[in-house]
């Protein structure tokens, strides 16, 4: 199917799925309901399983304590310190397993609205997201906590060191509440190329502006992941030099966007001069066989003239009719 075709049935399409406002409020009210019962169910589960993702979560630092000795137990010091760190961890676990379910809920919303070539554009986003979610989860997990607790661990003393020993008496509240975060920061940070490509898409952002701001870029990265990691340089660098990597392949990426939305842009103009032009009065018989500029209906209003008495006019035209 040509380009042009395939752009008429996608707008033909497009046409036979509007909606009045009150439908698309109607649509966005259920896909709400749908996001927020995913959401609720995979609290309660998560909170029905909070002891095994505490687990999960203590456990960069339980081998590090281990390691490096001292105090290897965590201390609530409010009495209601250890259920709000329960709800939490099931609010933390439900927002992890819920995404999913409520993106293709948001998506379900939006591509009613999408031209088919849009959503084949999407589909590539929809895919690497979640990838990238979970490369920096796992980055922070497995690379940056390790390393970041050993660092601050290291500052604890023995009593032959410090008249009074310095030993880590960690609350959990805090201690979860600070790797929740550090997941869902890298996570999020990761995924600054779909952000940066998607905004390329729309247009507004370009290659070369994502290219001259680099140096702005390098600054902003390091400046965040000072915010965002404990308070060591080996962690921020182990945020930031990803990012930047990331930064890269988002100008690859917005690049390849832009030549791909000049295809698209040559389709749609290859369209309008598809359209047939404006049909032309069609010569009378007379100008096809005999080759004369004059038609049938003012020849005939021509002979009526005459008829009614004005010779010149008709002998005007009956000479036009000779030659």
């Amino acid at each position: 199917m040509a380009p042009a075709d395939a752009t008429r049935d996608e707008d033909s399409d497009l046409e036979d799925k509007k909606m009045p406002l009150i439908d698309h409020l109607i649509e966005l009210r259920s896909r709400l309901l749908w996001s927020t019962v995913f959401f609720l169910v995979a609290f309660f589960a998560c909170f029905a399983y909070a002891q095994e993702i505490y687990n999960i979560l203590v456990l960069p630092l339980a081998r590090v304590m281990e390691r490096v000795g001292g105090s290897q137990r965590m201390i609530y010091t409010a009495l209601t310190e250890a259920f709000f760190t329960y709800v939490k961890v099931g609010a933390f676990g439900a927002i992890v397993l819920s995404f999913p379910l409520i993106a293709t809920q948001i998506w379900m919303f939006v591509a009613p609205g999408l031209y088919r070539h849009e959503k084949r554009a999407f589909l590539p986003f929809l895919i690497v997201s979640p990838m990238l979610f979970i490369l920096g989860a796992a980055m922070v997990y497995y690379l940056v906590m390790p390393m970041a607790w050993s660092f601050l661990l290291g500052f604890q003393t023995t009593r032959e060191q410090t008249v009074l020993p310095i030993q880590l008496e960690a609350k959990v509240g805090e201690y979860l509440g600070l790797v929740m975060k550090l997941i869902l920061a890298f996570g999020f940070s990761f995924q600054m190329p779909v952000a940066l490509t998607l905004m390329a898409r729309v247009g507004l952002v370009t290659s070369r502006g994502l290219a001259k701001a680099r140096k702005y870029a390098i600054v902003a990265v390091f400046a965040g992941a000072a915010v965002i990691t404990p308070p060591d340089i080996m962690s921020q660098v182990m945020l930031a030099i990803p990012l930047l990597v990331l930064y890269e392949l988002s100008i690859v990426a917005a690049r390849m966007v832009e030549k791909s939305k000049g295809i698209e842009d040559d389709d749609l103009e290859n369209l309008d001069d598809d359209e047939p032009p404006p049909a032309a009065a069609a010569p009378s018989t007379a100008h096809k066989r005999g080759g004369t500029t004059a038609l049938a209906a003012p020849l005939a209003r021509d002979e009526e003239a005459g008829a009614d008495g004005d010779p010149g006019r008709f002998e005007e035209t009956d000479w036009n009719h000779g030659h």
